[in-house]
């Protein structure tokens, strides 16, 4: 075996496309971005396809059942993190499989013994004016009626009057039995003129809501990612350690896609996983594996049964693994790596792999990048964290506003079953860091942003498909030079006086 590997350890920074031949065809509108998750036959099609190249990383700041849905529903997947109960995990996958578009589960709920104030802090931490109020304050319990906190003047929401004085009684509202279509739930809310309709089900529990500025939501996602029952897709991570207990449970909530967890997917740890899953399920259930950096780790977990690949070490915006403990490779020239060998693969068997590429990316061009040199879609934390919708809390330092944003492999995460080395059960030290990002809003606009960019430039390089894209672009290596060029360089920027 080479001792030293001559090759330099490169990142996307450091690459640029060449521009092809745009026709008149290659305009965004025509672009599909549409990718294989697991593995196929050569002449056959992959067991799921995503819509878009985007998977969530599986982090506890990241991939929750509120994010999954997001980005299902513009034809992404999330895998729920894992490093939390079975139960838990398994209710947050149900909750995806669960969600039907147009009936909202609440997440702003109270008690009649909650306070007017403790209202008015819900609502504007929510964001959500409309609270529900149940027998014990959770979203599916005896549904006893509704406060909305608009209503009501600021002097009486800053009170410690008891919701059980202001809130609207059951009795007096108009509520729907479970099973009702979203057509008709919407026809009642306007013959009635409701902000919402409430839905309970046949013990009088409540089970969503159906709000009537929602009317139009199933026509804004066109690239929904659903089953065959027309449920949205949604993966979760597992790990190596208590796999024969998490992933039957898993499936049985109705997982699509599983993923195993790791800093490190190069060991037999991994290998036992996935046969194990394998023998009990066969293919029916989709496995993917990882991290690794090279060619000799990618038929390792293929030959062991793996049905997707995932790339990265020490890439990672919050991941200190390479300052702790010298090992990774630049993502760049890791998914470079890996790439040629399933292709040699695909050469030899007639079977492709698809492969992620997870960490690394800074900038929206780097995804770009990462599916030019192969990879068949990426796996982000840092970007999906800054949303809405993920877990992290939202915070206001220095008169700008921030959402928390820690690893896996800090103490905050204590998910020493990422880091399962076959010792003891804890942390030995940090591989990662507890931060913030920036704070972006909303999902959707910001995914459309970056996918515009991407079909725009696939656009510039006369491709149609990310399999064009893979096959028929040209790179080229930069230096620190050409680098400067890449951004604004020898001006001044206006208001920089």
């Amino acid at each position: 075996m080479e001792k030293i590997i001559n090759e330099e350890s490169r990142t996307f920074s450091e690459y640029l496309l060449i521009p092809g031949l745009t026709k008149k065809i290659h305009i965004p509108s025509n672009i599909s971005l549409k990718t294989p998750l697991a593995k196929f036959s050569k002449g056959k099609s992959s067991a799921l396809t995503l819509n878009i190249p985007f998977v969530s990383s599986i982090m506890q700041a990241v991939s929750n059942d509120k994010l999954a849905i997001a980005l299902a529903r513009e034809g992404g997947l999330s895998f729920i993190y894992g490093s939390q109960s079975i139960e838990e995990q398994a209710l947050m996958v149900k909750k995806v499989k669960n969600f039907k578009a147009g009936f909202v589960t609440s997440d702003s709920n109270l008690t009649i013994n909650s306070s007017m104030k403790d209202a008015y802090q819900l609502s504007k931490q929510t964001g959500h004016s409309i609270i529900a109020i149940t027998s014990d304050g959770k979203p599916n319990s005896k549904f006893l009626g509704t406060l909305d906190v608009s209503d009501f003047p600021v002097e009486i929401l800053n009170s410690t009057d008891l919701i059980s004085e202001h809130y609207t009684p059951i009795t007096k509202l108009i509520v729907k039995p479970e099973g009702i279509s979203l057509k008709e739930a919407n026809e009642v809310i306007y013959k009635n003129k409701l902000k919402c309709l409430s839905i309970t089900d046949k013990d009088s529990n409540l089970v969503s809501f159906v709000f009537k500025k929602d009317r139009d939501l199933r026509q804004n996602f066109p690239n929904e990612l659903v089953d065959n029952k027309k449920r949205l897709c949604v993966g979760a991570g597992i790990n190596t350690k208590d796999y024969k207990e998490r992933v039957p449970i898993l499936i049985e909530a109705g997982v699509n896609a599983l993923c195993i967890d790791s800093s490190d997917g190069y060991t037999e740890w991994q290998a036992e996983t996935i046969e194990w899953i394998k023998e009990e399920y066969g293919d029916d259930i989709i496995v993917g594996a990882g991290n690794i950096v090279d060619g000799r780790a990618f038929r390792y977990l293929v030959n062991a049964g793996a049905d997707f690949i995932k790339i990265g070490i020490g890439g990672g915006s919050i991941c200190i693994t390479r300052d702790q403990k010298g090992i990774g490779r630049g993502q760049a020239s890791s998914v470079i790596a890996v790439a040629n060998e399933r292709d040699k693969y695909l050469n030899e068997t007639g079977i492709y792999i698809p492969i992620c590429s997870d960490g690394g990316i800074a900038l929206d061009y780097h995804i770009t990048i990462a599916l030019a040199l192969g990879a068949d879609f990426v796996m982000m934390g840092r970007y999906f964290a800054r949303f809405d919708e993920s877990p992290g809390k939202l915070v206001k330092i220095n008169g700008s506003f921030l959402k928390e944003y820690w690893a896996e492999g800090s103490n905050r995460a204590r998910n020493w079953q990422r880091y399962d080395l076959g010792g003891k059960e804890e942390l030995s030290f940090e591989e990662g860091i507890d931060g913030f990002v920036p704070y972006a809003g909303s999902l959707k606009p910001e995914l459309a942003g970056t996918m515009l960019k991407i079909k725009s430039t696939m656009s510039n390089c006369g491709v149609l498909s990310l399999e064009e894209l893979r096959t028929n672009v040209q790179l080229t290596y930069i230096s620190s030079m050409s680098l400067r060029e890449n951004t604004f360089h020898d001006v001044q920027l206006k208001g920089s006086e």
